[in-house]
């Protein structure tokens, strides 16, 4: 099979096109024939040689996504058939032409979508069930502010908390990115540039704060954060963009009694990954088939384009998803 791989650690020229294997599939697992697969910021670090992949995916070939066809199917595996059409997390080896994948973490493509869009959703939208309102416990009437909202996990955040009731806050970095995240749902979208985050929320919420953030800058952004959350307030990290050393006055969550908590997803168990699979299927896919909630791709690129995509990912240029086509 074709597979985009990475040829040493360094800039976006190491992605290359060349030949691999079809990988092997284990009785749990479908061999998926992949038509499209999304592009992360974890692939760009996994390129530099900064988040080695975890046991049992391809070293050398990035990708947490795809959407395709079932081309085999494991002799255990109850659920899928040769044929039908699935978008997957995976662990790693997105970036080619075949990818196996335990069948708990595959999900039917939404009939009223292509598999660019398809490959465009499982990355985060896993990881946005699992942090927001798993371990954020976003309920009730309950407010939100997410940080990058113009990103693939913003506009994800967006569109999922907003269609099951939230009100959503959100950064992004220009007038321009602030109106498309307006556009998509959120109540207000603040120009990190020009304006201080934690002050808007503040007049935003008379003072309150909001229940949850979504951070996935770290850094200088933790202080500001604190200050945003309401009394039992929670923080939930995903990633630390700006630095994983911070200095926090720690009174402040012991005066507003607030959680912080993160996670990491792509090493988690099968089982794990299943269950989040099984609420998305239950609580998300409905708005997805309705229109609620749609794909917000930015750009389609060839595979063999890869380090183009890289490039357009570190240039943070885009509003909404990166994706790869093999056709």
């Amino acid at each position: 099979m074709k597979a985009i791989v990475i040829t040493q650690p360094g800039g976006a020229d190491v992605l290359q096109l060349a030949e691999r294997p079809v990988p092997e599939y284990a009785p749990t697992d479908v061999l998926v024939k992949v038509h499209a697969a999304g592009v992360n910021r974890p692939d760009v670090y996994q390129r530099k040689g900064n988040y080695p992949p975890p046991q049992g995916a391809p070293a050398d070939i990035p990708g947490l996504e795809i959407a395709g066809v079932v081309e085999k199917v494991g002799a255990e595996v109850s659920r899928w058939k040769v044929g039908d059409k699935v978008c997957a997390l995976v662990i790693g080896g997105g970036y080619a032409e075949y990818c196996s994948v335990p069948e708990g973490q595959c999900l039917p493509v939404p009939g009223n979508l292509t598999f660019e869009e398809a490959a465009s959703l499982p990355e985060t939208f896993f990881t946005v069930w699992s942090n927001v309102f798993d371990r954020g416990q976003l309920k009730g009437d309950e407010t939100l502010l997410v940080h990058g909202g113009s990103s693939g996990i913003g506009v994800t955040v967006i569109q999922m908390a907003k269609a099951l009731g939230h009100t959503v806050y959100t950064t992004a970095g220009s007038d321009e990115k602030c109106r498309f995240c307006e556009k998509l749902g959120a109540a207000k979208a603040i120009n990190y540039k020009t304006e201080t985050f934690p002050d808007v929320i503040k007049q935003l919420t008379n003072g309150k704060g909001v229940d949850v953030v979504l951070d996935m800058i770290g850094g200088d952004y933790t202080p500001g954060n604190l200050a945003s959350l309401a009394d039992e307030g929670r923080l939930v990290l995903i990633n630390a963009m700006n630095g994983k050393d911070v200095q926090v006055d720690l009174s402040v969550v012991m005066r507003k009694r607030l959680t912080i908590t993160g996670s990491m997803l792509r090493s988690r168990e099968v089982a794990f990954k299943a269950e989040i699979a099984n609420n998305l299927e239950k609580n998300i896919w409905p708005l997805v088939l309705s229109g609620d909630i749609k794909p917000i791709v930015y750009k389609t690129f060839p595979a063999e384009k890869a380090a183009d995509a890289h490039r357009l990912m570190e240039s943070s240029g885009h509003t909404g998803k990166i994706v790869l086509s093999w056709y």
